[in-house]
């Protein structure tokens, strides 16, 4: 049997998303996983589900789906401003709070500070970034947040960052955080 890992990111929001799953979870299998997209239909789904909100019973079959993997491959692309999707960072902590290891991606290398200078009004006081609601900007010189990258180095997992010509849909830099951790998950 196959080690499971949970596909998180916003690509449930490309274009045509069920076949990129598929050529995500094609890639896991070549490296010996088996890749579990949150569009994949949940097995043993619970009747009274149906009584729910769309928004609510995709929540509870991405957790379902989260829990029935030993792992998870989260893409860490920017998404909509200068941070990770904050589904997918959900999805992260839920597995982290799990104790599962966790594996992250993103085909964008530029620094969280240089992306947030970007995106938001900012000024430089006693060697401090400052947001236009001054607020301080965290830099660390990483690549998010520090509680990414903390929490999937805390979950023996790893973080790939790399460069892409197309960052929605180039998949070298998935493809090397899936064999990175096929290695750690053996």
């Amino acid at each position: 049997m196959t080690v499971r890992v949970y596909l998180a990111g916003p690509d449930v929001f490309l274009p045509e998303p069920e076949a990129w799953a598929v050529c995500k979870q094609a890639i896991c299998l070549a490296h010996g996983l088996t890749g579990v997209s949150p569009l994949d239909p949940l097995a043993d789904e619970p009747s009274d589900w149906a009584a729910l909100p769309l928004w609510r019973r995709i929540g509870l079959r991405n957790e379902a789906h989260i829990r029935s993997c030993q792992a998870i491959v989260a893409n860490l692309t920017p998404f909509r401003g200068p941070s990770a999707d904050v589904g997918t960072v959900y999805e992260v902590g839920f597995a982290r709070a799990l104790g599962l290891k966790v594996f992250g991606y993103a085909t964008v290398a530029a620094p969280f500070l240089a992306r947030t200078l970007a995106a938001v009004a900012s000024v430089e006081r006693e060697g401090a970034w400052w947001d236009s609601d001054g607020l301080l900007v965290e830099s660390f010189g990483l690549f998010d947040n520090l509680m990414i990258p903390n929490g999937i180095e805390a979950s023996g997992g790893e973080l790939i960052v790399g460069e892409a010509a197309d960052r929605w849909r180039d998949l070298e830099i998935f493809e090397r955080c899936v064999r990175v951790a096929r290695e750690r998950l053996r």
